[in-house]
């Protein structure tokens, strides 16, 4: 499967950003899907993630409460709302996608990713 992150860009702080993940050469639903972000000279952290039947979501402690992930298997997307946006949410988003073993936070885990899409939250 072949993964695009789009709908970043430039938001003051406590406003909000729509991050989709599209899917290609391949179906979305036989996958787990999970955002990490990455801020310059950071690691890449771990932001959120949905089952592939999108019943089960789990958030960074960072992020709950203002994020939430979805998907729509027939379109073959997966959407990040991210309301009340702070300065410390600016980075570059990944989607990533794993087809087999238990939901994780681990980068490592993720076989197939995204290009990325920079969100850069100003104060």
């Amino acid at each position: 499967v072949q993964l695009q992150a789009s709908g970043g860009g430039l938001v003051q702080a406590g406003g909000s950003l729509r991050l989709s993940c599209a899917a290609s050469r391949g179906t979305l639903s036989n996958y787990i899907i999970a955002w990490f972000r990455q801020a310059p000279g950071k690691e890449r952290e771990f932001v959120s993630v949905i089952t592939k039947n999108g019943a089960g979501t789990y958030y960074a402690d960072s992020v709950k409460g203002r994020f939430t992930i979805s998907r729509d298997n027939a379109k073959n997307t997966v959407h990040l709302q991210m309301n009340s946006l702070k300065p410390e949410d600016t980075a570059v988003y990944y989607c990533a996608g794993k087809g087999l073993g238990p939901l994780t936070n681990a980068p490592a885990e993720y076989g197939y990713w995204g290009q990325g899409t920079q969100v850069t939250v100003s104060s």
